[in-house]
């Protein structure tokens, strides 16, 4: 896990594929959650600090391939 104090509101998050997964909204204790502007279901989904692999030039880059990465839980 990359260090969370790291991750910026509005960083775009990669997937291992180098697939866009979604862009922070915020960091909330140990997940990423995402804006609903990237998401097809327009709600948040959230992604655990586990799956960071890395921040570079505020790029979050993630463990996970993206198709992965999507399937993670959601706001209702």
């Amino acid at each position: 896990m990359s260090d969370l104090s790291q991750i910026k509101k509005d960083a775009d998050v990669i997937g291992a594929d180098g697939v866009h997964v979604g862009t922070v909204d915020h960091v909330d204790g140990d997940r990423i959650k995402l804006t609903k502007k990237d998401s097809i279901d327009h709600k948040h989904h959230w992604v655990p600090a586990g799956m960071v692999s890395g921040v570079h030039d505020g790029v979050v880059r993630l463990s996970a391939n993206a198709d992965v990465a999507v399937t993670l839980e959601d706001d209702e």
